[in-house]
């Protein structure tokens, strides 16, 4: 027996016999089914031949009265209905239905930069700032969009804004970091995506021509940076001058840790993890590196030295800061890569061996460091980083007199 359901009557029915089940067949659409059980629980079902058990009537459940409307269970059964009639069982619909949401959840442009950044770009030489480029570049603009939808011309768009801010270097990097996680994306198979919008787009169109850059601070320009950076204070200023005393890379410095400076031996010791390689890299610390290190805060939150959350995270971005130290200094057309360019170029110039200048800065050669990794050279390096302070020294504070700190 069929009865048009409405609220009004499923409500009114009483609970089954006990341990029977009562089915009310819907008048209106047909197969829709409500069963009432012994304990009174009322649910919707639609009883049909679906393609997957087509030989007999089977009944597969729509949802409890309550939390799904009559209205909606009718509606339920009407989409069944005409997927069974084109011969999908609404199992596999459903099914390929939550895979496409799921999809969709997972591939957005941030999830997917997300696990780009965790299981990939950490384990680059550069993990740092292939995250600020990924983040700041192009996670704003395209976070919730599908990375599926990102398109060769917004890709081009992007790149042209970095150059037309005059940072044409910094787009060139943008564009392999970005070309490096599509890539990635598109290997790993999880993400639907098969062809990167940066395939076939060529990045001296984009960008010029890359052009080895070669650009030394004069004296007079160095002596301008050192002093800017005493007057910006912590934490970029020192960050900026233990660039310049040092020569190590802009990450290693400004992600230093309290626990990787020895004071009793005036070593500073980069973990082979921190590398990026098998070895780890000492950096023998001449004596005003002592006393600049000396004189910063030391945190209780965390290990960081140069920090603006207490210790917990290292300084993240130098734009802004950047962007200041030129006002203050008055030095232009010149990058953070270039104060090591500039010290190193100075150490050519001191009586040191040629392999020493090189692994002060890290540039052995591959299976030097290994074969000499007991020894380190550490006594020839500490020489060579005495000797550059001393010639700092004299570019700095021509005239006689200790050099600020």
């Amino acid at each position: 027996m069929r009865v048009n359901l409405t609220d009004r009557y499923i409500k009114t029915r009483p609970a089954a016999p006990k341990d029977k089940r009562v089915d009310y067949a819907d008048g209106i659409v047909p197969g829709l089914v409500l069963r009432v059980t012994d304990r009174g629980h009322k649910s919707f079902a639609l009883r049909a031949r679906y393609p997957l058990q087509p030989k007999n009537p089977t009944r597969r459940a729509i949802g409890d009265y309550g939390v799904v409307s009559l209205e909606q269970a009718r509606q339920k059964a009407r989409e069944w209905l005409e997927l069974i009639h084109k011969g999908i069982d609404p199992k596999v619909d459903e099914e390929r239905r939550k895979a496409t949401e799921h999809l969709l959840q997972v591939n957005t442009f941030a999830a997917v930069a997300s696990d780009f950044l965790d299981q990939h770009a950490v384990k680059l030489a550069k993990s740092v700032e292939v995250e600020r480029i990924i983040k700041s570049e192009f996670v704003k603009p395209w976070a919730a969009r599908p990375i599926t939808e990102i398109e060769k011309i917004e890709v081009s768009k992007a790149i042209l804004a970095i150059v037309k801010r005059g940072a044409p270097y910094q787009a060139r990097n943008s564009f392999a970091v970005l070309r490096k996680m599509f890539n990635w994306a598109i290997g790993q198979g999880l993400y639907g995506i098969e062809t990167s919008p940066l395939e076939r787009l060529s990045v001296n169109e984009l960008c010029g021509k890359s052009e080895a850059r070669d650009r030394i601070l004069t004296d007079a320009e160095l002596r301008a940076v050192w002093m800017a950076a005493g007057e910006m204070g912590y934490p970029y200023g020192p960050v900026f001058r233990m660039l310049i005393l040092t020569g190590q890379r802009e990450t290693q410095v400004s992600e230093l840790a309290w626990s990787e400076v020895d004071f009793d031996k005036a070593l500073w010791t980069l973990t082979p993890e921190r590398m990026k390689q098998d070895s780890a890299h000492l950096v023998p610390l001449a004596p005003m590196v002592v006393e600049l290190l000396r004189s910063l805060p030391h945190w209780t939150g965390g290990d960081q030295v140069f920090t603006t959350t207490g210790g917990r995270k290292p300084i993240n971005g130098f734009s802004k800061a950047k962007v200041r130290i030129d006002k203050l200094s008055g030095v232009t057309n010149w990058i953070i890569h270039d104060l090591r360019r500039t010290m190193r170029t100075h150490l050519s110039a001191l009586p040191v061996q040629e392999m020493v200048r090189e692994l002060v800065i890290a540039h052995a050669k591959k299976g030097l460091h290994k074969v000499y990794d007991q020894h380190a050279y550490e006594d020839e390096k500490r020489h060579c980083l005495e000797l550059w302070e001393k010639r700092l020294l004299s570019i700095i504070a021509p005239h006689p007199g200790p050099a600020p700190i």
